[in-house]
């Protein structure tokens, strides 16, 4: 069957045919010009003998005479032996032959007109009573100029014929070498092609690139190349969606993502595995792989991994397991205040009782009536009733200051929540290792001046320098180790791109400690509304 043929076969077959056809065609074209080429020849020769007929003495004389001697035949006949022509004719002016390889034809006229009397040479092919011939007429001249008659010369076309046919045994035998040669460098291609290729034949290769195909477009990983000049030459169906990408093959990198850290990680600049990169609608981890063959550099190969869900899952889990410890040290907490109020209950002092009671428990239901009375969003409250919680399990004091007073969502309900987790995670992350006191700030208000949300975050910490002041917003830059599988360089690069499509403005300013500001303007809520949803999930 055709799929099972070799590669071998299949080169060698496809090789010899086309070295019979232009094998055929060139010995075709060949013969023809060599036929040509023999005609013109012949017809030179016949002239050349016609013309020296035609100067011989002897048959001017005797032509002139009448040739009553009969000299005419006897010398045209010599010439005719001595140049192999088939015939040498000597007509004279009324068309009677006096020559003529056939004696019988002696004397007897011809059928056509003497045409050399016009005193011109002619050339053509002559019919003949011998057969086709190339013949050549010159006129005869007497002594004194006169034309008196023609000299018709001929070869017969089947001495070309046969000149030509005795060629053919040598351009057969080099025909027969060329194919012989095609055929072995065939093999020897074949052969190199299959060390090449690894063996495989045509089927396989067909195969190969079916497996290949449905691999790269059914995985649920990118997969992205590019050549040593960083042009794209192959990207599955899942990087084209990660990218948010339509370029075609052959498209340089600096067309394909537009300038930033995600163009840097492609194109090999930072090194590392699992390099994390912020894109508008996802979080990818990414993995830069140069190809060498033969120690030479031919592109690269470049992995995408969609991790938004999984690092999602990571810090809330991470969110869940700080508002789980800050509970347990609660329940600790309440378990002593609990047998504070057994032992003063058991000693009769039920006055003290009722007033360390009445302590108890207006502390914590007054600090979540005053938030709630100066922070109107009811998740935004909550939020900082946990990290204050969370804040103090750390051995931190988390202050919301006397003057925040927010009654409006911002420009998007679950955006802000968003913005001021991040930014208080990261103050609590700042001053966790710093000598005590330990204390964050936040202040949020709503500027009537500016119609806009006013979010400030303060810490004790050691500061942002100001060289960092824009790198620290980076995706994947951060001065922290990495704690388990929780990415660190994500949360301020986060609050910065939902700021930035929320139309609002983030800024950092140093010390001591550190001040996050951020202004969101309440006019861009029907943009962000939709914007940022996916980025705040």
């Amino acid at each position: 069957m055709r799929h099972t043929r070799t590669l071998a076969s299949v080169i060698t077959r496809y090789v010899l045919a086309i070295l019979v056809v232009t094998m055929l065609l060139g010995l075709s074209l060949y013969s023809q010009v060599t036929r040509h080429l023999l005609d013109q020849h012949y017809e030179d020769m016949a002239v050349t003998v016609a013309k020296s007929a035609a100067l011989d003495p002897q048959i001017r004389s005797a032509m002139a005479d009448g040739d009553s001697q009969h000299v005419v035949e006897t010398a045209a006949e010599q010439l005719r032996a001595a140049t192999g022509a088939a015939y040498v004719v000597v007509i004279d002016r009324t068309g009677v032959r006096h020559s003529h390889p056939n004696r019988a034809l002696i004397g007897k006229p011809v059928e056509e007109p003497v045409i050399a009397l016009d005193g011109r040479t002619h050339v053509g092919v002559d019919p003949g009573s011998l057969g086709p011939s190339a013949n050549a007429k010159a006129p005869l001249r007497d002594t004194n100029g006169r034309v008196i008659g023609e000299v018709s010369v001929g070869f017969l076309e089947r001495d070309v014929s046969r000149q030509l046919m005795g060629l053919l045994p040598t351009l057969l035998l080099y025909t027969s070498l060329a194919l012989l040669v095609g055929v072995g460098a065939s093999l020897v291609l074949a052969r190199h092609l299959k060390r090449t290729t690894f063996g495989l034949e045509l089927n396989e290769f067909a195969a190969l690139l079916q497996e290949r195909e449905a691999m790269l477009h059914g995985i649920r990983e990118g997969v992205v190349a590019f050549d040593r000049n960083g042009r794209l030459t192959m990207a599955n169906d899942e990087a084209r969606r990660l990218l948010d990408m339509d370029a075609p093959l052959g498209t340089p990198l600096d067309r394909v993502v537009p300038e930033g850290r995600l163009r840097d990680l492609l194109a090999g600049r930072i090194e590392g595995q699992d390099q994390v990169v912020l894109t508008d609608e996802v979080l990818l981890a990414v993995n830069h792989r140069t190809v060498v063959v033969d120690g030479r550099d031919v592109g690269a190969v470049v992995t995408l991994r969609d991790r938004t869900e999984l690092e999602a899952l990571v810090r809330e889990l991470d969110s869940v397991t700080g508002l789980t410890d800050a509970l347990r040290a609660q329940q600790h907490e309440f378990s002593n205040r609990l047998h504070v109020l057994s032992v003063l209950l058991d000693l009769g002092e039920v006055d003290e009782a009722a007033s360390y009671l009445g302590e108890i428990s207006t502390s914590g239901l007054g600090q979540a009536e005053d938030l709630r009375s100066r922070i109107a969003p009811a998740s935004v409250a909550a939020l900082l009733l946990a990290k204050i919680t969370v804040a103090a399990e750390r051995g931190i004091e988390l202050v919301v200051t006397d003057d925040s007073r927010l009654d409006h969502p911002g420009p998007d309900p679950q955006a802000l929540p968003t913005i001021i987790g991040n930014l208080v995670d990261n103050a609590l992350d700042a001053v966790a290792e710093s000598s005590p006191p330990r204390q964050v700030w936040v202040r949020l208000a709503y500027d009537d001046a500016r119609d806009a949300v006013v979010i400030e975050v303060t810490d004790s910490g050691s500061g942002v320098a100001p060289e960092l002041s824009e790198r620290v917003f980076q995706d994947g830059y951060t001065t922290k180790e990495a704690a388990g599988d929780l990415r660190r360089g994500l949360g301020l690069a986060l609050v910065h791109r939902l700021v930035t499509r929320l139309g609002g403005s983030i800024s950092v300013t140093g010390g001591p400690g550190a001040t996050f500001s951020v202004v969101l303007p309440v006019e861009h809520e029907a943009a962000g509304a939709t914007g940022a949803r996916e980025p705040a999930r």
